[in-house]
């Protein structure tokens, strides 16, 4: 039966690619505007959440985003968030409606067109140099001091092995957020292996579930709170994963 599939996860994939590209093409001039000074990425963002939602609900994907508290755009936060899927960073563009900028992997800049974007607009780190995960925090320090909000999927990559429910946290996200006193953003999304994994042939249409947890303060914390701040972001993500495991889940496919 399995096999039967092969077909349809093929053809699915290549519709995500479409979708992923036909909007760059359709907005590009638009896109280039946008990113020609940085103070205008506000606009640059508003154009991605577009973006986001083509692929989404292209996909047949239905979010439902549950906030024990909400986003003030006035402003500045670190959202985490569990990473398994390249949908991670749509979904995570549709939960925050204020202005965020992504910390990612310095490879995503080679993918063709998108990679374009992707580098005048993102925080690019190669976790493997000193150098540039010292560049990669200035870059935050100097767009939270604009007003923005990061995002950083603190577990540092998609782990390889995908029964890995929650891979470790990188202190980097709580450091920086501890240093300018920002609220951290505990974010769970449950359906995203499920729905468009790294495996090839696999995936389909159906329910995205995501909870934004309550905020956590670091008011009044140093760096010696890193460790603690760290350990509970894991935990509430973690439970909240193993919560959704136990609920019923609504397929399209």
């Amino acid at each position: 039966m399995r096999y039967l599939k092969y077909p349809f996860w093929l053809l699915y994939r290549i519709w995500f690619y479409i979708l992923v590209t036909v909007p760059i093409i359709i907005l590009f001039p638009f896109l280039i505007i946008s990113i020609l000074k940085e103070s205008w990425y506000p606009f640059f963002f508003r154009l991605a959440r577009i973006w986001s939602k083509v692929i989404l609900y292209g996909m047949g994907f239905v979010p439902l985003i549950k906030r024990a508290q909400k986003l003030n755009w006035k402003d500045s936060y670190m959202l985490i968030a569990n990473h398994t899927s390249m949908t991670d960073i749509m979904l995570m563009l549709l939960v925050a409606r204020s202005p965020f900028v992504f910390v990612g992997k310095a490879e995503l800049a080679k993918i063709p067109l998108f990679g374009l974007f992707y580098k005048r607009t993102c925080i690019l780190v190669d976790r493997s140099s000193s150098r540039s995960r010292n560049a990669a925090v200035l870059a935050a320090q100097r767009r939270l001091k604009q007003g923005l909000s990061i995002c950083i999927f603190p577990e540092g990559g998609v782990p390889e092995d995908e029964n890995i429910v929650l891979d470790s946290f990188k202190n980097g996200a709580f450091r920086l957020a501890i240093d300018h006193q920002i609220p951290i953003v505990p974010i769970s999304f449950a359906d995203n292996k499920k729905r468009f994994s790294y495996t090839f042939f696999s995936g389909g249409p159906g329910q995205m579930r995501v909870q934004v947890h309550q905020f956590l303060d670091t008011h009044d914390l140093d760096r010696s709170a890193v460790d603690e701040l760290r350990d509970e972001s894991w935990k509430i993500i973690y439970d909240q994963l193993m919560t959704f495991n136990h609920q019923p889940i609504i397929d399209k496919a």
